[in-house]
């Protein structure tokens, strides 16, 4: 199985990187997602967060260790290929791809609602229709742009949540007026305790939670365009997780400690909300240009990561052959269009259904996303089982607690997909996931023939 790298241009470096990773997590799941968590959970939800960050970080790890051994662009759908076998790279890669049409789909619909902050009496499908092709065109450019334009969108998303934490710990100490500091955290336990919603309440608050995560396996498909994969892939696994944890529960508790968790519903941003309800217009506006900002750099990071996986399943004959044309400067620039095309069904959704559109797009992302997750770890874990003692000691970025670590994350994948099952509004996840699961085997064996050589390397192409 040989190396996509070479056809690309390994522009990225590690502060792209790092911000790509950043950019693709804290997004919607956290601007707006998060009081979806909120409302089913209660105060629980903060609990949630960090189990699930734990978990993503064993998945990253179990990620990076192959990365750098083998850093390509076609990433854990290469890996699952050659240590799970071709079928389970082909379900890989394409659900890792449905994940992430799911995802923007999902990214370009908040965008829509943020827009109508603003401008509430224009249709939602009008923006999305925009912003699908305004973001199809910057990653149609040479990939230090997309690098560059990822790195000042995601800079401007940690600025605000730094400054939100900041902003909402000194109104909780000072008051400033607008917030009766003589409830100190208390919103945290008063109204119904920590587990307000019981413990039901809190597992199904797991569907939303790791859809929050989503995304964050990009690290590994950025490593086929990575200037020093070896260097940069360790540092960012290390510490994107660690500051998504931080971000997400930091800002949720500020959240929530300043308003009861029952006044925060999902009619825009929770960030946003809040402000508004303080009586902090100008700075509702301002986070309100945050927020969609995050859209932004969500959608660029989905749309670049699914191309990049089409582009390493077409090396691998997974793939139509026309996914792997590039661009003078190294851009699989048909995978782009085939995207910016497949979002435009967003367009249709946000015509039809615009108010149950985010919670059922993002229960069938969870499900994809789920469901790669747990590849990345069968990879990994495979891989290490066919090791010799030589090989072992000789990996660069060996994974933390093996093996307990990565079984521990599969019980509980397995389990959060079990969650899905027992919400009306999700198990529909489970009814997708399944139908489609099942159309890819009927197409991996209809049109796909395991690879006996090398394909032959594809001829850079203008676009």
């Amino acid at each position: 199985m040989k190396s996509t790298a070479a056809v690309l241009t390994r522009g990225l470096t590690g502060r792209h990187i790092r911000f790509i990773a950043l950019g693709s997590a804290i997004g919607t799941g956290l601007f707006y997602g998060s009081a979806e968590a909120i409302q089913k959970a209660g105060p629980s939800v903060l609990l949630a967060y960090l189990i699930g960050g734990a978990v993503i970080y064993i998945v990253l790890r179990a990620l990076g260790e192959m990365a750098v051994s083998n850093p390509v662009s076609g990433s854990f759908g290469e890996y699952a290929s050659k240590h799970l076998g071709p079928l389970a790279g082909f379900l890989t890669g394409w659900t890792y791809t449905f994940e992430m049409i799911v995802v923007c789909l999902a990214d370009v619909t908040a965008f829509g609602i943020y827009m109508g902050f603003w401008f509430p009496d224009v249709p939602r499908w009008i923006w999305v229709l925009a912003i699908i092709f305004f973001i199809g065109a910057i990653n149609l450019l040479n990939v230090k742009v997309f690098g560059e334009v990822e790195f000042w969108f995601t800079l401007v998303k940690v600025t605000a949540i730094i400054a939100m934490i900041v902003g909402g710990a000194a109104i909780l100490i000072f008051g400033f007026g607008i917030h009766d500091t003589s409830t100190g955290v208390s919103n945290l336990w008063n109204d119904g305790g920590f587990f307000a919603n019981g413990f039901g309440g809190f597992v199904g608050c797991f569907a939303i939670v790791m859809f929050a995560f989503g995304g964050t396996e990009i690290i590994g498909v950025t490593a086929g365009e990575a200037e020093d994969p070896a260097r940069t892939i360790p540092r960012a696994i290390n510490t994107v997780p660690v500051r998504i944890i931080l971000f997400y529960v930091l800002t949720i508790a500020v959240i929530m400690m300043i308003n009861p968790w029952q006044s925060i519903g999902s009619e825009g941003s929770p960030f946003v909300q809040i402000f508004s309800s303080l009586g902090l217009g100008p700075a509702a506006t301002v986070l309100n240009i945050v927020v969609i900002t995050a859209a932004l750099s969500a959608i660029n990071s989905d749309i670049f990561g699914a191309g990049r996986m089409m582009f390493g399943m077409s090396q691998r004959g997974q793939a139509p052959a026309i996914m792997s044309r590039v661009s003078r400067s190294g851009v699989p620039w048909m995978t782009v269009v085939i995207m910016t095309i497949a979002l435009l069904f967003a367009v249709l959704l946000n015509y039809l259904i615009p108010d149950r559109m985010f919670l059922v797009i993002a229960s069938i992302a969870t499900f994809a996303t789920i469901f790669v997750w747990l590849m990345i770890l069968l990879s990994q874990y495979r891989s290490r089982q066919t090791m010799t003692a030589e090989e072992t000691a000789a990996l660069k970025f060996p994974v933390p607690f093996w093996p307990y670590g990565q079984l521990l994350a599969i019980a509980f994948l397995v389990f959060v997909i079990a969650v899905l099952a027992f919400d009306a509004d999700t198990r529909i996840a489970l009814i997708v996931g399944a139908v489609w699961l099942a159309l890819l085997g009927v197409a991996y064996r209809r049109w796909c023939r395991p690879q006996t050589s090398e394909p032959a390397r594809p001829e850079v192409t203008t676009s």
